[in-house]
């Protein structure tokens, strides 16, 4: 495809108003004026012939990606026309965007570059890259020679796993540093281990009179901390949670939250399954157990779409308590701003505490922090923080609320959220409260 520069739209303007010079100047030379516009157009000719050969266009994209992070495309082309810049566009999926402009400038040596664009992944999904455009001008600047080329190649953007790659190993070793995790093995657990012999120091309400009689010694009940518990992470993959908290959703903040504490359970021999829901159930996973297993995590949080529908708590919690056969922690990650939710949310608590400990997770709403603690300039910046205080204080007095019940709730910065989910289940486990 071949098109005139702005140049050349120039300079064809130009030739119109010399050819009215001329008339005005002298009439019966009109004839005159088309010189300019002829010239023009056998220059643009003569540019567009020059700008002509051989093209090779070669994109290299990543094989996966991690969604939040930033992932580098690579060009490389060569340009058998005479040409010292080029500029380069990519067609792309809604799940990814390039950084900077939509449109690239490549510098080129000899005909020949290799660029790298960077690509920001924003959602989990399969990117694609549908097409590529390359246009250079000619030798003079007076025509543009564009290129189009379908490409077609698709790469996943999967979970974030860098937390879990990260804190993973670091929270596993300091844990097991303090002696926390032998505690989950030994200690004061809820399994009968062994009857031994009675030390100063240990608890005296493990001593067992009856065996201590009948060896006419002391011995004590020492337990361990029970395995194989259930963790069973619930997300709410609903409208609010496919909301942006620092350029990332919600429910992508959450998962990042989820795999961290899941690696660190399978790992201590408890069960985990995944359940997410909106308006309806969207995954209901089975509980799977071993380090193993974590590939299959990964799986089912990568399979969780992005919903556009109201959470129905009702539904969804009432379902997974139906098919929860003995006690588990429940982790619920969601997301709350109005109280009619809410109250909804709060009945199906009353149930679900009956027989499982419950742990919800929100995130700290900065956007609403940073309009209360701004300083207003006009009356829509009154108004903004006015309603953004009412947003807080309706949310602070759930979570109030839910703690009255006996919830634990874990508020937490968007930064912080999956090194607090995993110490805070690291803490339940430690009080053996399972």
């Amino acid at each position: 495809m071949i098109y005139p520069t702005r140049r050349a739209v120039v300079l064809m303007a130009l030739g119109a108003l010399l050819a009215l010079a001329v008339a005005a100047w002298s009439s019966g030379r009109w004839a005159m004026a088309l010189v300019w516009p002829l010239v023009i157009v056998l220059l643009v000719g003569l540019d567009a012939l020059k700008s002509r050969g051989p093209l090779a266009v070669a994109l290299e994209l990543p094989g996966s990606a991690y969604v939040g992070e930033t992932r580098d495309a690579t060009v490389d082309l060569r340009l058998g026309a005479r040409a010292d810049v080029a500029q380069l566009a990519l067609a792309h999926s809604p799940v990814v965007e390039p950084l900077g402009s939509d449109r690239s400038e490549v510098g080129l040596a000899a005909g020949a570059a290799s660029v790298r664009l960077p690509l920001a992944m924003l959602r989990r999904g399969t990117a694609r890259i549908e097409r590529l455009w390359l246009r250079w001008q000619g030798p003079l600047g007076l025509v543009w020679r564009q290129h189009e080329q379908a490409v077609d190649q698709p790469f996943p953007i999967l979970p974030d796993l860098r937390p879990t790659q990260r804190l993973g190993a670091t929270l596993f070793e300091r844990y097991a540093v303090d002696g926390t995790m032998r505690q989950f093995t030994r200690g004061e657990g809820s399994d009968f281990d062994a009857l031994v012999e009675f030390r100063p120091g240990m608890d005296r309400r493990a001593i067992d009179w009856k065996s201590s009689a009948r060896a006419t010694r002391l011995l004590a009940r020492h337990y361990h901390g029970e395995k194989n518990n259930q963790i069973v992470f619930a997300l709410d993959c609903g409208r609010q949670m496919s909301e942006p908290v620092a350029g990332l959703p919600r429910l992508d903040r959450m998962i990042a939250g989820i795999l961290l504490t899941a690696w660190l359970a399978l790992r201590l021999g408890d069960r985990v399954a995944i359940n997410a829901f909106d308006s309806r159930p969207r995954v209901a996973s089975g509980l799977v157990s071993g380090a193993g297993a974590f590939a299959e995590v990964q799986r089912l949080t990568a399979s969780i779409d992005y919903g556009v529908d109201e959470t129905n708590y009702t539904f969804a919690l009432t379902d997974l308590n139906a098919r929860l056969s003995r006690r588990s922690l429940v982790i619920l990650f969601t997301e709350f701003t109005d109280r009619v939710s809410a109250r909804f949310l709060l009945a199906t608590v009353r149930l679900l505490i009956r027989t499982h400990l419950l742990l919800v997770v929100v995130l700290r709403d900065e956007e609403l922090e940073a309009f209360v603690e701004a300083r207003p300039d006009s009356a829509d910046d009154v108004t903004r923080a006015i309603t953004a205080a009412e947003l807080i204080r309706d949310r602070q007095e759930v979570i109030a609320e839910l703690r009255r019940l006996g919830v634990e709730v874990l508020e937490a910065d968007h930064e912080r959220v999956a090194p607090a989910i995993a110490e805070a289940y690291l803490e339940i486990k430690r009080r053996d409260r399972l």
